[in-house]
């Protein structure tokens, strides 16, 4: 894999979900080129083995997402499927229940994430893409949800990610007509980030994640878990969280490092402890 010093590659569902690690970084690819990495049950199920096990891997700091194939990040989940495994309510509850299991670890996930997208990112690849911290586009991506083209109620959970980024009127629209955009509108509105050409998308993507792997993993995971408290309703909030990762960065290893690293002029090295 280009721009990472990789471990050995380790591969789920049938090699269609790889996971890499190297250099702080971790890097999940949706590897299902031949249907635009559409995602099928087994893909869902594998990608949530990739995230526990990258989650527990103590030499990773960051996870970078990304499709196989340079077509597409995510086009969707596999609609040959849906006879199978979502016909009617019932069958559609079931594949909801096994697919939002994994959508909740990477909801939750303490590491940052970065969603690295070139090509189409549709559907339960918005979905993907929504949940991650950051999302990061090549010109020529495209993005929508196209629900609405097949009877499908798109859930709870991804509206109100969609709604958060963009705002209930350009959620209305995207959803109402199943409409795609270009990456240029997509980071008008703020459904992306950043917007790089495709040959620089990666090595742009990589060395955001390299920064972020250098820094203090405690500051970092204290903004995650404030920046997460900020958006819930104010009845909900975990303050008592928010305090506790505070003191943690104030008594941390790392503080007197960065402190130190500071007076001295040098890079600091971070332990995450």
């Amino acid at each position: 894999m280009p721009g990472i010093s990789s471990t050995t590659e380790v591969s789920y569902a049938d090699g269609r979900i790889l996971k890499h690690a190297g250099d702080g970084v971790g890097v999940v690819t949706f590897n299902n080129p031949d249907k635009r990495n559409a995602m099928s049950l087994e893909m869902w199920e594998g990608f949530g083995e990739a995230l526990t096990s990258l989650r527990d891997d103590e030499t990773v700091r960051v996870v970078i997402l990304r499709g196989a194939g340079g077509k597409a990040f995510v086009s969707g989940a596999d609609i040959s499927q849906f006879e199978k495994t979502r016909h009617n309510a019932a069958a559609s509850e079931d594949y909801a229940r096994r697919s939002a299991a994994q959508r909740a670890l990477l909801a939750d996930y303490p590491k940052p994430t970065i969603a690295c997208i070139q090509g189409f990112c549709l559907g339960g690849g918005m979905q993907v893409a929504m949940l991650a911290d950051i999302r990061i586009a090549a010109h020529g991506s495209q993005f929508g949800i196209p629900a609405a083209r097949l009877g499908i109620a798109y859930g709870y959970d991804g509206l109100r990610h969609l709604v958060s980024l963009v705002g209930p009127s350009w959620a209305r629209l995207l959803m109402y007509t199943g409409m795609h955009i270009d990456a240029a509108e997509a980071l008008r509105i703020g459904l992306v980030e950043r917007l790089f050409p495709e040959d620089q998308l990666w090595g742009e993507t990589m060395a955001i994640a390299e920064t972020i792997s250098q820094n203090a993993p405690l500051a970092i995971k204290a903004a995650k878990i404030t920046i997460a408290e900020v958006l819930k309703d104010e009845s909900r909030r975990d303050m008592d969280a928010v305090r506790a990762i505070g003191t943690a960065c104030m008594d941390s290893a790392d503080f007197r490092e960065g402190r130190q690293a500071f007076m001295a002029k040098r890079k600091p090295q971070f332990s995450g402890r």
